[in-house]
């Protein structure tokens, strides 16, 4: 049985997750947080497999609170609405185990869990800083004992459409 904690400052978000997740065969939510500071808590007395983190959080954001667990033998994972400029390198450099969008189909996270589980590291492309090198995007030295076949970059449908669509605009311009 997976155990997991959530942290999430939104009520209604908080109790889906934790809901959805509990309806899987192999996973129990033992622990639901409405802020940073109060994951941390529930982790250290819960001792769980994982713990979910929205980014934006008061008292201590996920990202702090990433940080602050980051030598446990707690798996991290991020969750968030939308990219912020340097969000994901501070995630990296918080050791998280998995940076995701909300925004995924709830049975995408529990696989993502189960993968994280076996020791992947999941992170959405959708995330990443437009910024980063294509050296720096091929992920390869993110984590030293982190075998590049051990990481797992997740393309949700809505992507492969913007893609698309970015492409065949492309197309259609006179300028190419």
């Amino acid at each position: 049985m997976i155990r997991i904690v959530i942290a999430e400052d939104q009520e209604l978000l908080l109790g889906a997750i934790g809901s959805l997740l509990n309806l899987e065969e192999d996973m129990e939510v033992v622990g639901r947080a409405r802020n940073g500071e109060e994951a941390l808590m529930l982790v250290q007395r819960l001792q769980p497999d994982v713990c979910l983190l929205d980014i934006e959080m008061p008292k201590k954001s996920g990202l702090e609170a990433a940080e602050a667990l980051k030598l446990t033998s707690c798996k991290v994972i991020i969750l968030t609405t939308f990219a912020r400029k340097g969000y994901f390198q501070r995630a990296i450099d918080a050791d998280v185990h998995g940076y995701l969008l909300k925004d995924n189909p709830s049975e995408e996270l529990a696989d993502s869990i189960r993968s994280i589980m076996e020791g992947m590291r999941i992170y959405s492309p959708d995330l990443m800083d437009e910024d980063l090198s294509q050296n720096e995007r091929d992920l390869p030295g993110l984590d030293k004992e982190c075998k590049p076949e051990k990481i797992k970059l997740t393309i949700h449908l809505g992507s492969v459409r913007k893609y698309l669509s970015t492409i065949l605009d492309k197309i259609k311009s006179p300028t190419g």
